[in-house]
């Protein structure tokens, strides 16, 4: 089976639409010319995958290359720089950033830091090896990096209990390299996903808080618990020892300012909002632990954990249906099935019914909502540092074709043959000033399985549109990493 698109752990190729003519893209290329992109998603162990990573002088087409220990011989006459990178360290981003430069026609490159940059103990990983990848990525021409500010490590000791150390001395390094830093607001748990190469929960009395009271996280219809993330639906909620999810985020990220006040703007260019499992703004209708789902099936519902039930019981109650608010669709299949194998989502399925719409609008506008607020308190803490705002949006591909786009509908993402889901998302963005940060950028229709009825092609077109619309930047990254030849 193929994997889902995926996240930011990937070393591979990206583009970057700030909705400007004549971008350019970066392609990364392996050694082993892998032409057959089902042959290489196969590929599971370290050992398949390049330990030496070499980025050629920075050329116009910004070609990046990487390759094995094995054909570093053939190179040698090359002039290039090379990286010597640890297991973690395969999983890399290539992500761009065009607002901070004049030239349209230049493409910035920030490379994604292993997930472990910053140890369980708070302090910087191999600082020596760090410090040497740091300044060959700079005499490559690349633009920065990007890091994960995982909530689990830096409050892990107790609440409003900070640990930037590791951060601040990375931040250090990168600037003393005259590189930018791109940083995550991670408030999602690390593992379990495509391309998570360690295990980072969320901090320990957040959990302990989750044992007392499992409705926390969220949940589906067979009462699957998903520890990746604090449901929406307590978010107003004084749930976590006085104080609500959003306070904690807000907290976290007003530490964060005031810690790094010196280098937003300057050294720390962006701030990319986390706003749900793997820092995406959709709900996690597609685990990847556990085989409970797999690619390309449509997913699950995640609105059965007190909180989101009593909100749709309210829902329905308000417009005198309260039949539909005894939990979410019952003939809406399970995670690995097909859009035709249910009731809810066939081509004439309940999606396109009154209760279908009533359904989907209040799912779809519990995700916008909780967007809304944590980008909301983001505004008010950055505004004024010069650091510029992100937040991610997954790229849900499969089932595209399909009338209900059956996948996206489980992520939270109303979106449908008959409706624009992304519009609404693009405008929530606007509201804020917010870069719509989208994944799949460098995927082709073609490259996908037929059945699954795959068009990332058609997706990101259609999310372009809307953040045309919405008057603001689209930024793109990769989902799975790449090697391609040429």
């Amino acid at each position: 089976s193929h994997p889902p698109q995926k996240k930011k752990k990937n070393l591979s190729s990206v583009h970057k639409l700030r909705n400007k003519p004549n971008i350019m893209t970066s392609t990364l290329c392996s050694p082993n010319y892998f032409t057959n992109l089902k042959e290489l998603k196969n590929l599971r162990s370290s050992e398949d995958l390049p330990r030496i990573i070499c980025f050629a002088r920075i050329k116009p087409s910004c070609s990046i290359r990487a390759f094995n220990p094995m054909q570093a011989a053939r190179f040698a006459p090359e002039k290039t720089s090379c990286i010597e990178t640890s297991r973690n360290e395969r999983w890399e981003k290539l992500h761009e950033l065009a607002a901070h430069h004049t030239n349209d026609k230049r493409v910035p490159v920030f490379v994604m830091l292993p997930l472990d940059t910053v140890t369980v103990g708070g302090s910087l990983s191999k600082p020596r090896a760090m410090n040497a990848s740091l300044m060959a990525l700079k005499s490559a021409g690349v633009e920065g990096v990007m890091v994960d500010a995982w909530w689990g490590l830096v409050e892990k000791d107790g609440p409003l209990r900070y640990n930037w150390d590791g951060y601040a001395e990375l931040v250090q390094m990168v600037q003393k390299h005259g590189l930018k830093l791109q940083v995550v607001m991670s408030f999602h748990q690390c593992g379990g996903n495509v391309g998570d190469s360690c295990s980072i929960p969320l901090p320990p009395w957040v959990l302990e808080e989750i044992s007392k009271n499992p409705d926390l996280v969220y949940t589906d219809k067979s009462g699957r618990r998903n520890p990746e993330y604090i449901s929406l639906g307590c978010d107003s909620l004084p749930v976590l020892q006085g104080r609500t999810p959003i306070q904690v985020y807000s907290d976290y990220m007003r530490s964060f300012r005031d810690r790094f006040r010196d280098y937003l703007g300057n050294v720390i260019v962006e701030i990319q909002v986390g706003m749900g499992p793997c820092g995406e703004l959709r709900y996690p209708s597609y685990p990847g632990s556990n085989e409970t789902w797999r690619f390309p099936g449509i997913g699950e519902f995640q609105c059965y954990d007190k909180y989101m039930k009593a909100s749709l019981e309210a829902a329905a109650e308000a417009i005198g249906q309260r039949e539909w608010g005894n939990g979410g669709p019952h003939d809406s299949g399970h995670y690995k099935q097909f859009p035709e194998d249910t009731g809810f989502f066939r081509k004439e399925g309940t999606w396109n019914t009154k209760y279908g719409e009533f359904f989907l609008g209040w799912y779809s506008g519990k995700l916008l909502e909780h967007g809304d607020r944590i980008l909301e308190s983001a505004k008010g803490i950055f505004q004024g540092t010069g650091a510029e705002l992100s937040g991610k949006v997954a790229g849900v591909h499969w089932h595209y074709k399909t009338r209900s786009h059956a996948a996206e509908l489980t992520a939270g993402y109303y979106n449908t043959r008959n409706r624009d889901g992304y519009l609404a998302v693009a405008r929530m963005f606007a509201k804020h000033g917010v870069v719509f940060n989208f994944t799949c950028m460098e995927m082709k229709d073609w490259e996908q399985p037929g059945p699954a009825g795959c068009s990332p092609e058609g997706l990101v077109q259609q999310v372009k549109i809307a953040t045309q619309i919405a008057g603001i930047e689209l930024a793109g990254e990769n989902a799975l990493e790449r090697y391609d030849a040429g």
